[in-house]
């Protein structure tokens, strides 16, 4: 039973919210060469709307979420489950993604602005117009019901290899694996002022919290069932509002399958971005969705296929780097070797005036200060067979000191969405399955946090 209210909690645990709402799409969208999926699978839009309509100051200030609320969403994932339920397709729709609204003005704008300028009509059309896609139900939702939700189901792992630290949503996570409550948790899907500022990595957050939740249910053995499920969906049905046509059956035939579904078996994604800071008068920084990839993106979900291992969706470069190299400053006592980092992309100092005159055997090292890793990894991968060595009080350059073997520079490819949207399988992603532990003696956040 406990698995069963999981996976019919799953689509909340996606977005922080208190109220859900279905409702058919209506009529099919216009066409747009990917097939409308009629018959191949059930495609749920998942929304959190950003409003502090009905919170008293003391919930605000508990859940941390003080300022206006913008009455848009605060969050959109487009869940698709397939037509045997063997498969679950998260893909998340950033905020900020621009698009051409469907209320046939013309007007373009935030996608999450469709709601305030419509509601959740808008907001389904204008997702159907931009992916093609029939939108099956829909599911609103807001911030208390998250925080609940998590708690009914014994809280959640947290995990970072990084102190994270944002004053806006309250977070204060230490490096490590923590198990959070609701309000915990909250914090750390909502933040958005943490490493690069922004949605692209709060989204992975959302996703990976609700894959080890998923995970961790299933490593205590809480197996579900049709009874068990149409329970369950009864019970949430005296809370939710739904038209005619979404019922028990509905709820219930959603939940078991999600229920059933193994971690290999439940992709998560963000839409493909092409430009990550497309700037509009009057409507500010937005994001330009990756036409070819996105277009991939919606073809493989009409079809009913998975979205991980499809290079139409995630081209798979041949030197990949985890981070930009434009970022990344180089001093490299080697003129050739200067000359192909430079061309690569990376900001170089050319030091061989100042290098000895007896080079040392051996490959290339590579200099540089604690927390650099990310970096370090990038400039390795430019220059395989290069040896790392942390320095500690080392500046914020990398030094890298050629030895007698001449040193061969690789073009590296840096591609953001790799890092912070690429199709993943729940197994990969979560904390939980990648450390392939449970969380028995995880570290409780203080509650002040």
């Amino acid at each position: 039973m406990l698995r069963t209210t999981a996976a019919m909690t799953l689509l909340a645990t996606l977005v922080s919210g208190a109220a859900w709402t279905a409702a058919p799409a209506g009529p099919p969208p216009p066409g747009n060469g990917n097939g409308n999926g009629n018959g191949n699978g059930t495609n749920v839009l998942v929304v959190g709307v950003d409003s502090r309509a009905g919170l008293s100051k003391a919930e605000k200030n508990r859940l941390h979420v003080g300022g206006k609320g913008c009455n848009c969403t605060d969050v959109m994932m487009l869940v698709h489950l397939s037509r045997d339920s063997r498969r679950a397709s998260v893909v998340s729709l950033p905020r900020d993604s621009y698009v051409e609204y469907a209320d046939g003005s013309g007007a373009r704008g935030k996608i999450n602005g469709a709601y305030a300028r419509g509601g959740r009509a808008l907001t389904v059309k204008t997702v159907e117009k931009v992916t093609g896609l029939r939108v099956d139900h829909f599911l609103e939702t807001g911030f208390t019901g998250f925080e609940q939700t998590v708690n009914n189901l014994g809280g959640a792992a947290l995990c970072t290899d990084r102190h994270l630290q944002d004053e806006n949503s309250g977070l204060d996570l230490t490096p490590g694996m923590h198990h959070a409550d609701g309000n915990g948790t909250l914090r750390f899907v909502r933040a958005r002022h943490i490493e690069r500022p922004g949605d692209l990595g709060r989204v992975r957050r959302q996703q990976r919290t609700v894959s080890d939740l998923l995970t961790r249910l299933t490593a205590e053995g809480a197996l579900a069932d049709p009874a068990a499920a149409a329970g369950t969906a009864a019970t949430l049905l005296k809370s939710v509002r739904t038209d005619d046509r979404t019922g028990v059956a509905d709820l219930a035939r959603i939940g078991l399958a999600l229920a059933r579904l193994r971690p290999e078996r439940t992709e998560f994604a963000t839409v493909p971005i092409e430009e990550f800071d497309h700037r509009v008068p009057g409507v500010g920084s937005t994001l330009v969705w990756h036409e070819a990839r996105s277009r991939a993106l919606w073809k493989a979900l009409a079809q009913d296929r998975p979205i991980t291992g499809d290079p139409a969706i995630q081209p798979v470069p041949r030197t990949p780097a985890v981070t930009n190299p434009a970022g990344i400053t180089v001093r490299i006592d080697d003129a050739g070797a200067a000359a192909g980092l430079r061309a690569a992309g990376f900001i170089v100092t050319d030091t061989s005036a100042r290098a000895p005159e007896v080079r040392p055997a051996g490959p290339p090292v590579i200099r540089y200060a604690p927390g650099r890793e990310s970096d370090a990894a990038t400039l390795a991968a430019a220059l395989p067979g290069a040896r790392r060595q942390v320095v500690p009080g080392h500046d914020g350059a990398f030094d890298v000191a050629v030895g007698a073997r001449k040193p061969e520079v690789r073009a590296v490819t840096y591609d953001r969405n790799v890092a912070e949207g690429a199709p993943v399988t729940a197994d990969r992603l979560g904390c939980l399955t990648r450390r392939q532990a449970a969380p028995t003696a995880l570290r409780r956040p203080s509650p002040s946090r």
